[in-house]
């Protein structure tokens, strides 16, 4: 099937400027991954050409094949164990201010890589002591001793994101499961952290079940909610349904402020960690 056109509103600009290139110089001669690259962010561009970058650690390749996702998926090799000093320092020569840090899922590992996320968020706390820290990390399918063992390192924010609706869960999560979710999300404010989350749209999903799962992530305490457009990153992932326009962004915006979160971020081109510096909370 023949993909739908896009919209004048989903034009990318493509990555240019010294910026760009210093990023891409730093990220590549240590061997690093971001999920900018590694899943085709629309806003790669913007965000190297401003000097700041989302680094994907435990590896590129995902134990897990969402439909959504471009991540390459398969069986991948062992963490390395230099990493965690490797994004520390690139971190340092990019002068970051603010930093996230997302992951690939790593069913294979015991303690699906949360021993590697602590070290690392160890490690730019270290090294860059003024430099505030996101990360974005996978379900652990809910254990609470692995998520504990990163929110016991305090990282400024935690994320974690629920991608759709209910309904569609079970068709665009290959393992994750939509309460498995929730519960991350309530055990990230348990521990006193800011908690975030965030859907895709455009995939099928309905009004009044993007509005239930606002209500569902309130319910858990989620204080940051991101809602972007989804855009098939090959025409082997799932296809678009929708484009949505942006009034219906700026309208679940509206509804999203009147629910409670903190912060809503919502536009076509939105992705979790894009604008990620603006969504620090002082926890009350």
């Amino acid at each position: 099937m023949e993909s739908r056109q896009k919209p004048d509103w989903l034009k990318i600009k493509l990555p240019t400027g010294n910026n760009y290139k210093q990023v891409k110089q730093i990220v590549e001669g240590n061997h690093l991954h971001t999920i900018c690259a590694s899943g085709k962010c629309p806003n790669m561009g913007e965000c190297w050409g401003a000097g700041t970058a989302t680094f994907m650690i435990l590896g590129e390749i995902c134990t897990r094949s969402c439909k959504f996702c471009a991540t390459l998926s398969g069986k991948p090799l062992m963490p390395d164990v230099d990493e965690p000093a490797k994004v520390a320092e690139s971190i340092r020569l990019m002068g970051l201010k603010h930093v996230v840090i997302t992951s690939v899922d790593r069913d294979d590992l015991p303690d699906g890589g949360a021993a590697h996320w602590a070290a690392t968020i160890n490690q730019i706390q270290k090294v860059n002591p003024e430099t505030t820290i996101e990360v974005l990390i996978p379900d652990f399918d809910g254990k609470p001793e692995q998520i504990k063992l990163i929110a016991l390192v305090k990282p400024d924010i935690i994320s974690h994101n629920i991608e759709t609706v209910e309904r569609l869960t079970p068709l665009v999560r290959s393992r994750a499961k939509y309460r498995t979710s929730l519960k991350v999300v309530e055990l990230i404010g348990s521990f006193g952290l800011v908690s975030k989350s965030g859907i895709m749209v455009g995939l099928g999903e309905t009004t009044d079940e993007v509005l239930k799962c606002m209500d569902d992530l309130r319910q858990v305490d989620c204080e940051v909610l991101t809602i972007g457009q989804y855009l098939q990153p090959t025409r082997k992932h799932l296809e678009v349904v929708e484009y949505l326009h942006p009034d219906q962004f700026a309208y679940f915006k509206r509804e999203g402020l009147a629910r409670g979160f903190r912060v809503v971020e919502s536009a076509p081109l939105v992705r979790s960690s894009y604008h990620a510096e603006k969504h620090l909370i002082e926890k009350s």
